[in-house]
């Protein structure tokens, strides 16, 4: 089987924009990636479109995907909707790598457009809860009351209390920032060290939604969220769009001037009900990808990883092996996944300051891995990038993501 590369991607800036709309997104995200790839539109032989809101704001249900594209145009084509919740972006991509492997396509789009800004706040943070088991979510949270008096942990005094507004992801994140505390003595501070370093990384990359610093200390006296997350820890609401074109070997062969990169594995997955110490499904998928790439943590140049909180990202440097059990938090303040350290991390600014436009994250992940490994990140360029992961996980059921992606790219 062919080869499969990235030889395109765009993204437009993620934030704010209440008079802005998902159609429109996409089309500004279409054209900067057909440019970047140096193709028209009539090259797309297929599209792999995500979104994961527009029905629920606007009741645009059912063909978002071929309605996003109507107007750039590009019709007649195959045009798949993929909806994963935050995974749904690199979903898309996974779709339209597996076709190019099969030998369906020799050059399709991926595409992700979100809207969450509204004028009705409270529905902005109610459409988080669609990321849940809805016909099931009392007992959802029944489980989360449940495993917090598991985990027995006593919130420091002087703390105060949860804030108003927020997603229930956020009590989630942190019922596992706690657990985590409890278990191996990881602190708050450790978590505003992960957040600093992302707002660090976000005041060097133009397309991120945040680009001023903030200090260890302010993260930690921001306002509070719940307990131990602050508002800084935790990704903002946001829209924006991002898109990736794909090729395979025998297409790229015929073109002149490519940049392309080449993808060594793919992996999508779903969650398997375990309990707080059973394996994650980061740890699982993270595996099985880094056997088909035949690479392993110690070989990556730099990872983005879902950190819809400051906690995500520890979790995950954890599952993907850059670290042992526990140790997120030390490896964290060592520097090692800070621009210059051993495993740069979120080099884009991360969800937390890059934005989190549900529906696009997962392809701004791989826009920016693409973008370092072409050598092409400006100030934020890690230096000598070679292979790039990206971990996109979408979702809650149980204790863990309802799905996952993770992807292992190389500089060609």
């Amino acid at each position: 089987m062919d080869n499969v590369y990235v030889i395109g991607v765009g993204m437009n800036r993620f934030g704010k924009y209440l008079d802005g709309s998902v159609r429109g997104m996409a089309k500004e995200a279409v054209d900067l990636v057909l440019k970047d790839a140096g193709l028209g539109k009539n090259d797309i032989q297929a599209a792999y479109v995500s979104n994961t809101f527009w029905g629920m704001f606007s009741n645009q249900h059912s063909i978002r995907g071929e309605v996003m594209l109507w107007d750039i145009p590009m019709r007649g084509i195959p045009i798949v909707n993929c909806e994963n919740a935050c995974a749904g972006a690199s979903t898309a991509l996974h779709l339209g790598y597996t076709a190019i492997k099969a030998g369906m396509y020799d050059v399709v789009l991926a595409l992700g457009s979100e809207k969450i800004t509204h004028e009705n706040k409270a529905l902005s943070l109610s459409a988080y809860a669609t990321c849940m088991d809805v016909e099931n979510f009392a007992r959802h949270i029944e489980m989360f009351q449940e495993v917090s008096r598991q985990i027995n942990f006593k919130v420091p005094e002087g703390e105060t209390p949860p804030g108003a507004g927020r997603s229930i992801f956020m009590d989630a994140y942190a019922m596992g920032a706690r657990w985590h505390m409890n278990k191996y003595g990881s602190t708050k501070r450790q978590l505003a060290v992960i957040c600093s370093k992302n707002h660090f990384h976000g005041s060097l990359n133009p397309n991120a939604q945040f680009q001023e610093p903030m200090t260890v200390d302010e993260v930690m006296n921001a306002k509070p969220v719940t307990y131990p997350l602050t508002v800084p820890m935790c990704a903002p609401v946001g829209d924006g769009a991002a898109a990736a074109i794909l090729c395979s070997e025998k297409y790229l062969k015929k073109l002149n001037g490519a940049r392309p990169v080449k993808i060594l594995a793919s992996v999508l997955g779903s969650g398997s009900g375990r309990d707080l110490d059973g394996e994650d499904i980061g740890e699982r998928l993270s595996k099985q990808a880094y056997e088909i790439a035949g690479v392993g943590p110690n070989d990556l140049s730099l990872a983005e990883l879902h950190d819809a909180t400051a906690y995500g990202e520890l979790h995950q440097y954890e599952a993907m092996g850059f670290c042992a059990p526990g140790e997120g938090g030390p490896l964290a303040e060592s520097g090692a996944t800070t621009l210059g350290g051993r495993i740069p991390v979120n080099t884009s600014g991360g969800l937390e300051c890059r934005g989190h436009p549900i529906g696009a994250s997962g392809l701004a992940q791989i826009v920016e891995v693409v973008t370092q490994l072409r050598g092409e990140a400006g100030k934020r360029q890690v230096e000598g990038a070679r292979i790039g992961l990206t971990e996109n996980g979408g979702g809650n059921l149980g204790v863990e993501e309802a799905s996952m992606t993770i992807h292992i790219f190389e500089k060609v």
